[in-house]
C-alpha cells in the first residue's frame, strides 16, 4: 500500500502540535484542508487515526506509530535542504582537483588545507600527474579543475585558463655550488654543466630545453632523468648537478641546501593559473576555492 509521504508528514506535525489549528498553521495550510488531508490517509489505510474527546481530535495508537514515519520524512527532507543551501552556498560538495607534484606540494596545500577548515563539509579530491595527463582528464570530465602551466590550456577552444601567478622557472643547485659564486651566467658557464632533467613528457623540461637550444645550447649534458620532485631536489642538493624548478611553487623547499642560480631567460616565463572546461558549469564549492586562490596569490 502506497501512502502520501506529505499526508504523514502532516500527520506528525498534528501529533506534535496537539491540535488541528496549531498545525494548519505550522504547515501554512488552512485547518479545513489539513483535515480534509487527514481524511484522505484514513480512508486510504481503511482505518480512524483519531478519536473524538470533547471538540478534540485525540491521536490512537496506528496514528502515533504512522507520525514517527511522518517525523522521519520531515528530518529526510530538512536534512536535504540543509545540503542543498550549503551545496548552492558552497559550503559542502566536491570539489576534484588537478595539478603538477611541485604545484601540489605545498603551494596548493596551504590554499586546500585553509579551504577544508573553512568548509569542513566539502570533499576534496585532488590528483598529480604530467601537463598531458590533467589536460586528458579535466578534457574527460574526471576533474573540474587543473592548476597549471598556461601551456596547459593553448590551442584548445575548450578549455578556459584563469591566470594567478608568474611562476617562472630558474634554475636549482646545491647553495655551495661552484656556480653560485658568480654574479651571472653565462652560455658558457652552462655549457659543461651536468644536468639533471625531468620527464620527457614534462611540460617543464620541454621548455628548458627550448630556452637552451635559444642560448645556443644546442646540447647538455644529462646526467640524470627523473619524474620525482622530491627525488630531483635531493639529488641536486647532494651533487653537482643542476636542473630548472618552477621558482614560486618551489621556493618552500629551499632550506638551506638548495638555491636558485643568478639566471634568467624570457623563455622561462611560467604563467601559473586555473584550467578548467570551457562549456562547464563553475560549481560553488569550485568558486570559492578560485577566491582563495587568487587571495594567496596577490
Amino acid at each position: 500500500m502506497k501512502l502520501d509521504p506529505r499526508h504523514l508528514l502532516q500527520l506528525s506535525v498534528v501529533v506534535e502540535s496537539g491540535s488541528f489549528q496549531l498545525a494548519a498553521d505550522r504547515l501554512r495550510l488552512t485547518q479545513p484542508a489539513l483535515s480534509r488531508n487527514m481524511k484522505t490517509l484514513e480512508d486510504r489505510l481503511g482505518v480512524p487515526l483519531f478519536q473524538r474527546d470533547g471538540r478534540r481530535s485525540v491521536p490512537n495508537d496506528d496514528a502515533l506509530r504512522l507520525a514517527k514515519n511522518g517525523l522521519a520524512i520531515r528530518i529526510a527532507q530538512e536534512q536535504a535542504s540543509t545540503h542543498a543551501d550549503n551545496v548552492a552556498s558552497g559550503q559542502s560538495g566536491l570539489l576534484r582537483l588537478g595539478a603538477p607534484p611541485i604545484v601540489a606540494g605545498r603551494y596548493l596545500t596551504s590554499v586546500l588545507a585553509k579551504f577544508m577548515n573553512d568548509f569542513p563539509d566539502c570533499v576534496v579530491e585532488l590528483r598529480t600527474g604530467l601537463v598531458h595527463e590533467l589536460r586528458s582528464m579535466v578534457e574527460r570530465g574526471q576533474i573540474d579543475l587543473v592548476i597549471a602551466p598556461q601551456n596547459l590550456a593553448e590551442h584548445s577552444e575548450e578549455l578556459e585558463f584563469l591566470p594567478l601567478v608568474n611562476d617562472r622557472i630558474g634554475i636549482l643547485s646545491k647553495v655551495d655550488h661552484h656556480l653560485s659564486k658568480q654574479k651571472k651566467i653565462t652560455r658558457n658557464d652552462l655549457k659543461n654543466e651536468r644536468w639533471l632533467a625531468h620527464s620527457r613528457g614534462s611540460l617543464l623540461w620541454h621548455q628548458t630545453e627550448t630556452a637552451m637550444v635559444a642560448l645556443g645550447l644546442h646540447q647538455i649534458r644529462i646526467a640524470c632523468v627523473t619524474d620525482s620532485i622530491r627525488s630531483a631536489l635531493e639529488i641536486v642538493a647532494e651533487t653537482e648537478l643542476i636542473t630548472t624548478m618552477p621558482r614560486l611553487t618551489t621556493e618552500p623547499y629551499l632550506g638551506d641546501q638548495l638555491s636558485f642560480l643568478p639566471f634568467e631567460h624570457p623563455l622561462f616565463k611560467r604563467n601559473l593559473g586555473a584550467v578548467y572546461r570551457a562549456n562547464m558549469p563553475v560549481s560553488p564549492a569550485m568558486s570559492r576555492f578560485l577566491k582563495l586562490l587568487q587571495r594567496g596569490s596577490n
